[in-house]
């Protein structure tokens, strides 16, 4: 957990509602993102603490978890661990090697007292089985319309931490002597007591690691990791609707040493189309005919989103607004597809050369209309 109370982190109180949350956080994480701070590693940094808060507190089940964690007095907001000053002055914020709310606390060492299976229960997995794996990397994608209905790939640029290619991880310089971290002594944890209870943390000295080097290495100043850019594939399921989220295995946060790398958790937000419009599996789509194709009758080629033309018929004496259906020319979903609605807007000449007034003039007189 970062040295900073979740609750402090957005500057947020701890009665904020859910939109009271969101909004500070979509303000924070506009001022942090590192592709808006490319020279600041420091706002990358804070970008991944309001990012693991949000995580948190957006969520309701986890925001009543951490509240009773948070009660319980099993977090350590100082930046100390363990009353033993100074432990964090070289470690990341937190001193949390890499990871998360749940990373924080080694609930085995609650066993003794009992509490084990509660707190484990609380979080729903243990924090050895998590500090193997990397941190999800959350992301929103623009898709193209007629990308999101019938399906396809998008390219999706991301910042990501991985292992430091200098050090390979190591956090140490060439040629550095790696000792036993004075501040753990070796066992990569630290613990503090709290009412009554003793909880486990990532040691913020050597990072986890248990170790520490002479020499700290120049490329990532000791972190072990550095955040470059990369660029994932995504497939577009046929059928994706704007909030629609997939999970990809391994495509997130690199992790400790010897771990798992994180998910890449995608939410979708379909672009909208100049031409069509989603209305569950069918589409909708407005098309022009003048006044003598709708009086008269006429035959019309109307776009499809398969990029195919279709020739619709208009019957004489339609009206403006009415509706016809395309089957099978809508939105496909595993077996099922929907269909196209096409709505015509009868366009009225702006104006009229005197034969052609003449000639509306006569039908009118005719038809025993007045005007």
């Amino acid at each position: 957990m970062a040295s900073q109370d979740f609750y402090q982190l957005l500057g947020v109180a701890e009665s904020a509602t859910a939109e009271e949350i969101k909004k500070a956080y979509r303000r924070l994480a506009k001022q942090y993102h590192p592709d808006a701070n490319l020279n600041n590693p420091q706002a990358a940094e804070k970008f991944k603490q309001i990012s693991e808060a949000h995580g948190v507190l957006s969520d309701a089940e986890k925001r009543k978890k951490y509240d009773q964690m948070r009660r319980l007095g099993a977090f350590d907001f100082t930046g100390r661990g363990a009353g033993r000053s100074g432990a964090g002055s070289q470690g990341r914020p937190g001193g949390a090697a890499g990871g998360g709310f749940s990373e924080t606390f080694d609930f085995g060492d609650f066993g003794s007292m009992g509490l084990g299976d509660i707190f484990s229960s609380i979080f729903g997995r243990g924090a050895k089985r998590d500090q193997a794996r990397g941190e999800t990397v959350e992301t929103t994608l623009a898709v193209p319309f007629r990308v999101a209905v019938l399906g396809g790939k998008v390219p999706v640029t991301l910042t990501v931490g991985g292992a430091c290619p200098a050090c390979a991880g190591s956090g140490a310089a060439a040629g550095a002597s790696v000792g036993q971290c004075g501040e753990c002594k070796g066992r990569g944890t630290i613990s503090f007591g709290q009412g009554g209870f003793a909880v486990n943390r990532p040691c913020p000295m050597c990072r986890g690691r248990g170790k520490v080097p002479s020499q700290q290495c120049p490329t990532c100043g000791g972190a072990g990791e550095v955040r470059t850019e990369k660029t994932v594939l995504i497939s577009v399921p046929a059928g994706t609707d704007t909030g629609t989220k997939i999970r990809l295995k391994g495509q997130g946060e690199a992790s400790a040493p010897g771990g798992q790398p994180g998910d890449l958790l995608v939410t979708f937000e379909v672009e909208p189309d100049r031409f069509f419009q989603r209305d569950g599996l069918d589409l909708k789509c407005t098309v022009p005919v003048n006044l003598a194709q709708a009086v008269l009758g006429t035959k019309i080629k109307v776009r499809t989103v398969d990029g195919k033309k279709v020739v619709l018929t208009i019957p004489a004496g339609s009206p403006p607004g009415k509706k016809f259906r395309i089957k099978g020319m809508g939105v496909p979903k595993g077996d099922a597809r929907g269909d196209q609605l096409v709505e015509i807007a009868v366009t009225m000449p702006e104006k009229l050369s005197e034969e052609q007034a003449a000639l509306f003039r006569q039908f009118a007189d005719r038809a025993g209309l007045v005007y």
